[in-house]
């Protein structure tokens, strides 16, 4: 598998060009931990330069919700506006705030419909959770969103200019997104420096000293200290989740203009302990623009999507749902809806019952 034009994995991942800094990076251990890309190489190979995982840069005009009056999320659990079945509110209308925008997306693969015709947006300062039963879609509507995977039919928008197959180069002007797999899909032969600022070393010009720092610093941001020698496999779950979390919201700091970002994140919590994962959701939280990270400074993230299962995760980390089921958006509404709501599927997944639409 070459390198030389591939780039846009997770987390604003870039994968070596022609040469790289880390001189301990180990190619083969990709196999392992980005299987997902081994399958689309022919389609990545396609790519005549290299692309990263980012996307537009904003406009000069561009006004976030907070410039009109309207406030993000406050902290933890206070919801923001957000579109509803039954009601929007009047900067939800604005579509100037949309930052991606799916249109009736259809996937599948080979005989077997994933997705039938998704549609929804997500705005400038939102925390949106899809929720639904396995396999009906939801990690493969973040890598459509990523732009790892191309829709077969409908259209993804990127601050309302149409994306054209997989990321390119012609489509680098503004947004930042970042997937951070289920797996943490950390590099085995790099250091937990190396994996988080592997960004930096690959496509700045940021002395190595100075990355050094700015990876202690981000560290620090997702409650991580004195791990910055260590390997993956000295890792425990909940510590690779937060160095995946800490490389994905790395940026380089020498730049004039530092685009919004949006941060995909496939099942977070997956795996970890109850503890463990209420950790990850208000980490998850902190790095938001409207909340402050684990060493008081303000987030840098503008929106963020999760997939999960877990209804800890939802109550803590979103308050907007989609909940997908056969490859469709079935209901959508505020995190605290989903509990009260009277729809028979969304009571179905809230209390676990057999009885119900949802069928294994």
């Amino acid at each position: 598998m070459g390198f030389s034009s591939l780039s846009c994995i997770s987390s604003n991942l870039c994968f070596p060009t022609n040469s790289h800094r880390l001189k301990g990076f180990n190619a083969s251990s990709l196999s392992s931990s980005y299987g997902f890309v081994l399958e689309f190489d022919e389609k990545i190979q396609s790519l005549k330069k290299t692309s990263i995982c980012a996307c537009m840069a904003p406009p000069r005009d561009f006004r976030p919700p907070e410039a009109d009056g309207v406030s993000p999320t406050k902290k933890f659990n206070d919801g923001v506006a957000g579109e509803n079945v039954r009601s929007v509110s009047d900067h939800m209308m604005d579509d100037s705030n949309v930052l991606i925008e799916c249109r009736d997306v259809h996937k599948s693969f080979g005989e077997k419909d994933i997705l039938k015709g998704v549609s929804f947006k997500i705005r400038h300062g939102e925390a949106v959770g899809i929720i639904g039963p396995s396999g009906t879609g939801k990690s493969t509507i973040l890598k459509i969103m990523a732009g790892l995977l191309a829709p077969d039919k409908g259209e993804v928008y990127v601050r309302g200019k149409l994306r054209h197959g997989l990321i390119s180069d012609e489509e680098l002007s503004g947004l930042r997104i970042g997937l951070v797999f289920q797996s943490a899909a950390l590099f085995d032969s790099l250091t937990v420096r190396e994996n988080v600022g592997f960004l930096l070393y690959e496509n700045s010009k940021m002395p190595d000293d100075h990355i050094a720092d700015v990876v202690t610093e981000t560290l620090a941001a997702v409650g991580l200290k004195d791990v910055e020698n260590r390997l993956p496999s000295e890792l425990s779950g909940g510590m690779k989740k937060r160095v995946a979390l800490a490389r994905s919201i790395i940026f380089d700091s020498t730049k004039d203009t530092i685009e919004p970002e949006v941060l995909l994140y496939d099942e977070p919590t997956a795996g970890l302990d109850p503890i463990a994962s209420t950790v990850v959701e208000d980490l998850i939280r902190s790095v938001h623009i409207s909340n402050d990270d684990e060493v008081g400074k303000p987030g840098k993230i503008s929106s963020y999507v999760v997939v999960t299962h877990q209804h800890s995760t939802i109550r803590r980390a979103v308050d907007r749902i989609l909940f997908l089921h056969e490859g469709k958006v079935v209901w959508q509404g505020m995190t605290d809806e989903f509990s009260t709501s009277t729809t028979p599927i969304v009571r179905q997944f809230a209390s676990g019952s057999l009885d119900g639409p949802i069928k294994y």
